[in-house]
């Protein structure tokens, strides 16, 4: 895993613990990762990631939305299931080969997903979100690499120790969201410009 990417998980890695969440990092053996490589096209970066810091168990917890991201084992499973029909029989015929899921939102069932086609010199890519259950998939930018989203989700969780584990109201959501805006500009400006997480 190159600095930046490395950077980034263990800041995650330091918010669970600070927090006294539980969460499970692995390693996926190399044959795996290869594996993913030639069924899914999963970027350079990514393969690095899961190779040194497998998501066995790792779901972040803010007043405003639950990342839970996929484990290698999980992955090609997760693509499928985006592509079956849902209770409304309908799946949206939109969804783009490029497309890699990586995430999915635990409280709305939205995914987070990786555009392959758009890899950057670090062999990374923007992850992008977007509404289930709609007639078509509308992405909207989460973060414009892996590595910054990785940082996205350190940062709403820190934010989020501040407010407790009471019940949120839409004030504090509010908050929330107007705490989180800036950091978010930090790290990633174009991130923050689509609007995803504020």
């Amino acid at each position: 895993m190159d600095s930046d990417l490395a950077d980034a998980v263990e800041n995650l890695k330091a918010i669970f613990a600070k927090r006294k969440l539980p969460c499970s990092f692995g390693k996926t053996p190399p044959a795996t990762v290869d594996e993913l490589k030639k069924q899914l096209r999963v970027p350079a970066r990514y393969r690095n990631f899961l190779l040194s810091a497998n998501p066995e168990k790792v779901e972040t917890v803010t007043p405003v939305e639950r990342v839970r991201l996929i484990p290698a084992g999980e992955l090609v499973k997760a693509q499928a299931a985006i592509q079956t029909p849902g209770e409304s029989g309908s799946v949206p015929l939109d969804w783009k080969a490029s497309w890699i899921v990586i995430g999915e939102s635990s409280l709305l069932g939205d995914p987070y997903f990786l555009d392959v086609s758009k890899p950057d010199a670090e062999g990374d890519c923007p992850v992008y979100t977007a509404m289930s259950g709609q007639d078509r998939w509308n992405p909207t930018l989460a973060a414009s690499s892996f590595a910054q989203f990785l940082r996205i989700l350190s940062t709403a969780m820190e934010i989020a120790a501040g407010f407790g584990d009471a019940i949120m109201d839409d004030e504090d959501e509010d908050s929330f969201r107007e705490a989180l805006g800036p950091k978010v500009k930090t790290i990633d400006t174009a991130a923050l410009r689509a609007g995803h997480w504020t």
